[in-house]
């Protein structure tokens, strides 16, 4: 059985580490009133320094199970344009990727009276990404994996959102660039394709200006462009707001596109903003058959908010 164990987690370990190469793990963390997780676009929106620090602890009950840390943040230069930063150190089993992304986001105002605005945003990213063998189990598993490998790399995000009152809709690109199939480290069976496109779209609902409720239903829809995969997240979050301070409890349902009926995971979460501090938590329900190991995994959010200071432009509220 432990034989079948190491395996079942070697194998799945390959598959997140090379769906997850040049990118953080994407869980439930941009639920989190974290949006920048997400795309370059959100960067500057806001009227503070936004700090969030996300640790994500997969497969719980499975030893050396998948860990992951990042910090997002973002802040708004001059009136109308933004930059952001996300950092982050990802371990799973033998492989470890550490990453950065730089983000610029300009902001244009297309009619002040009702709202409506037009973002674009851009990031560089930088990756390395390395397979360690110096704790392999009796030796090499492989033995064509005769050192360490690591390899490092460059990419880009792009991405566009148009904001009309509490409407929103963002269509992103990111990993534009594709690898060269003459520098392969690892295996000739590497996808040379990167690109992953995703829109986010949502609305925030209050019955009228005065209710201390607001409702937000969202849609995240991902296709990866490697294999041709697709997966969706349908979302309720719900607010209550006690004058600037707020609560929010909600849930995540994340399924492949081809498999509406058998999600991947529901991931209920909840969490406040008090004062300029703020807390989220979710936790991922496993529903495939991973479940037999474990039953999910933790996603915790910290932040802060610093500096406030209003923006004459309504496009960075």
């Amino acid at each position: 059985m432990r034989n079948k164990l190491t395996i079942l987690i070697l194998l799945l370990g390959a598959l997140v580490s090379r769906a997850q190469e040049l990118n953080s793990p994407q869980l439930s963390q941009y639920l989190a009133d974290n949006p920048f997780v997400l795309s370059p676009v959100y960067a500057g929106i806001g009227d503070h320094v936004k700090i969030r620090l996300n640790g994500l602890t997969q497969w719980v009950g499975i030893k050396d199970a998948p860990q992951t840390q990042s910090l997002a943040a973002d802040m708004r230069i001059g009136e109308q344009s933004g930059l952001g930063l996300f950092l982050y150190n990802d371990k799973n089993g033998y492989t470890k990727q550490q990453g950065a992304r730089v983000s610029f986001a300009h902001h244009l105002t297309i009619d002040r009276y009702d709202d409506e605005f037009l973002s674009f945003g851009l990031s560089y990213n930088f990756n390395q990404f390395r397979i360690d063998i110096d704790e392999f189990i009796g030796g090499n598993l492989d033995p064509n994996v005769i050192n360490n490998r690591q390899t490092t790399n460059h990419n880009f995000d792009i991405g566009a959102m148009y904001r009309a009152g509490k409407f929103y809709f963002s269509a992103n690109a990111s990993n534009l660039l594709g690898k060269d199939p003459r520098n392969l480290t690892f295996d000739a069976d590497e996808p040379n394709a990167l690109r992953n496109y995703y829109a986010y779209t949502g609305y925030r609902y209050r019955k009228n200006k005065n209710s201390d409720l607001e409702i937000e239903p969202s849609v995240l829809f991902k296709i990866f462009e490697s294999d041709g995969r697709s997966e969706t997240d349908l979302n309720v979050k719900l607010r209550w707001y006690d004058f600037e301070d707020y609560y929010y409890a909600g849930i995540n349902y994340r399924f492949l596109n081809d498999q509406i009926g058998n999600p991947l995971y529901i991931a209920p979460f909840a969490g406040l903003k008090k004062g300029k501090f703020y807390f989220g938590y979710s936790y991922q329900i496993i529903l495939n058959e991973i479940l037999t190991y474990s039953t999910g995994t933790h996603v915790v959010t910290v932040g802060v908010d610093l500096f406030q200071g209003l923006s004459n432009c309504r496009c960075t509220y």
